[in-house]
């Protein structure tokens, strides 16, 4: 994806959540709108991932006045997993995050569905994780077992700073305007400085 015209998708769908999925992080959903029913079944017909941005006013279910939610600009993709119906009408999605993109513009299908044209941003340079930052792995792990294998990636990068700090980022009780930040900034050393701050504030970066 170096070349533009390689990097631009359009017409991805996008899922306005009140949360940030962060690339290669698990976001189960619960799917009964008919317009995002619809949504997913294209998706898994055609094998294509959906946006997941951040809703930053407005409301995840459609009011009466259909007015789309306003949305953060930088996204990450999701590609469905699993897929379950418990009954009818309801979808239990599990999803896994992909790339971040930016939004260049967006608008409500004929459904009623958020639609864009996006720019997948590139990926985050990888750096190996600062001894000083070990203590940020181990709280991790603590909180990795604690969650379960379920409900936590299979796939273990603790020697990744980025993927340490994706994962921290998205399960600590953090501020959803903070989250984003830390989906939006490219550096991970900054991303888990930030971290270790919030972390020695509430007494917990020397706990573990």
């Amino acid at each position: 994806m170096n070349e533009a015209s390689d990097r631009a998708i359009v017409a991805l769908p996008l899922f306005p959540l009140r949360t940030v999925l962060f690339p290669g992080g698990l976001l189960p959903l619960k799917v009964f709108e008919q317009r995002y029913i619809d949504m997913t079944k294209a998706c898994l017909r055609d094998g294509r991932p959906f946006g997941v941005c951040l809703i930053t006013r407005g409301d995840e279910v459609a009011r009466g006045d259909a007015t789309l939610p306003e949305i953060a600009t930088v996204g990450t993709l999701a590609r469905i997993v699993n897929v379950d119906t418990p009954q009818l009408g309801i979808f239990h999605v599990a999803t896994l995050g992909g790339h971040r993109f930016r939004v260049d513009h967006h608008a409500a299908d004929a459904q009623g569905a958020m639609i864009a044209r996006v720019t997948m941003l590139d990926d985050e340079p990888s750096h190996p994780l600062a001894e000083s930052h070990a203590p940020l792995a181990r709280i991790l792990k603590v909180i990795a077992s604690r969650l379960g294998s379920g409900n936590f990636p299979s796939e273990v990068h603790y020697e990744d700073a980025t993927w340490v700090g994706h994962r921290l980022a998205e399960l600590l009780p953090l501020p959803l305007s903070i989250k984003q930040s830390m989906l939006e900034v490219n550096d991970a050393n900054i991303r888990l400085a930030a971290l270790a701050q919030f972390l020695e504030r509430q007494g917990l970066l020397h706990a573990v």
